[in-house]
């Protein structure tokens, strides 16, 4: 398995940590591979039918599969352990984290000479949709700080997302910025040079840092609502040398001036917000593009991209993960929301640009698992502003 890059904030792992770790990788690996497509059998040969005897007709919907599975046990064992082992992975690096916490804080504020900047706002209201929820099961969310200049949450999401993915976003978790950059902005649009670009969502930058890469002249921000996301993000683009300035903000109402950016992007950040709070942020952008600039929004598929069988399984995100909007946003019409926010309809693409940019980065790679390691593209809602 291709290892997590060390930067100076990653969290130092022990021997019987990292053997944790290698174990909740390894379960998750088993889940996917050798029990998840034990539930199309299922599905097909004993829900399935009994539905269509219970209701003359197959199940048209993700909601009605989820109707004839739930009484199944071998899809109720499946979801058992998927759960338990989204608990066991936030459990291992949380664990490891609290034990060096202090050395993080204080690697944390001696980074030297500052590149780029943070701000934070210790007035700042965290939206009632994440306080409600720790999202994904991540203990204390993207938000929660439990001492003083707290980096817990952030040094767990940065090792934490490494997990989940088994390494499939590459050793510095950036394969989104990276395939957006790579794949999509620098094929699509090779003069386009935007002097001034805002990643929404940040977490801890994993996205963002790629564009500080492509558009070395460019000023680069970046926003979340979490003060301890944003304290390790920029120890982690110090020690990395790279130049952002941090600020904490919500996505949906900024403090920038109108038509400050000619780039706006966001990773995976969609599906962590209800939809009204997505029509704010795509209002939003438009109020922050300048004439001629563009937002970029990258998530996984929508509904309508899957079958429905497929559909019923990423619900389960929704049903059982603590993911409460990610199957809402994937139901939306986000074409609409984006021209009612302002978007002429002909300056709206939505297309999918391969992932895995990180691999031709590497001089060798040693996935442990291709089919983890390479999930194909990333779905793609992006507009133009009009001059």
């Amino acid at each position: 398995m291709n290892q997590q890059f060390k930067h100076a904030m990653l969290p130092v792992t022990t021997h019987d940590e990292l053997a944790r770790q290698n174990f909740v990788q390894s379960l998750k690996a088993h889940i996917f591979s050798e029990i998840s497509p034990g539930n199309k059998v299922i599905y097909e040969k004993v829900a399935k039918p009994q539905f269509e005897q219970e209701h003359q007709h197959p199940p048209n919907n993700r909601h009605e599969i989820r109707q004839a599975m739930l009484n199944q046990p071998y899809y109720r064992w499946w979801s058992a352990l998927q759960r338990i082992q989204q608990e066991m992975m936030w459990e291992s690096v949380t664990s490891s984290v609290e034990q060096q916490l202090p050395k993080l804080i204080e690697r944390s504020q001696n980074q030297g000479s500052e590149l780029g900047s943070l701000t934070l706002d210790p007035n700042f209201k965290i939206p009632a949709y994440q306080t409600a929820v720790d999202i994904h099961c991540m203990p204390g969310g993207y938000h929660s700080e439990f001492v003083e200049d707290d980096v817990t949450v952030g040094a767990v999401y940065d090792r934490g997302t490494y997990l989940y993915g088994r390494g499939w976003l590459g050793p510095l978790n950036d394969d989104m910025g990276l395939s957006i950059v790579h794949n999509y902005l620098e094929k699509e649009y090779p003069e386009f040079r935007p002097g001034k670009i805002l990643d929404m969502g940040c977490s801890v930058g994993h996205s963002t840092l790629p564009y500080v890469d492509a558009y070395p002249d460019a000023e680069v921000h970046a926003i979340d609502i979490g003060a301890p996301m944003l304290r390790y993000a920029h120890a982690r683009a110090e020690s990395l040398g790279k130049r952002v300035h941090f600020s904490q903000q919500n996505a949906e109402h900024t403090h920038f001036p109108d038509e400050s950016f000619d780039l706006v992007v966001s990773h995976i950040l969609l599906h962590e917000i209800p939809t009204p709070a997505i029509r704010n942020v795509m209002r939003e952008c438009y109020r922050l593009l300048a004439p001629g600039g563009m937002m970029i929004h990258a998530e996984a598929p929508l509904y309508r991209d899957m079958d429905t069988f497929t559909a019923f399984i990423y619900d389960w995100q929704t049903a059982n993960n603590n993911e409460p909007f990610w199957s809402a946003m994937r139901d939306l019409d986000l074409m609409a929301v984006a021209t009612q926010a302002g978007f002429e309809a002909d300056q709206v693409i939505q297309t999918f640009v391969p992932n895995g940019v990180w691999k031709a980065k590497l001089s060798t790679s040693n996935s442990q698992s291709s089919g983890m390691n390479s999930r194909g593209t990333w779905f793609v809602f992006a507009a133009t502003k009009s001059n």
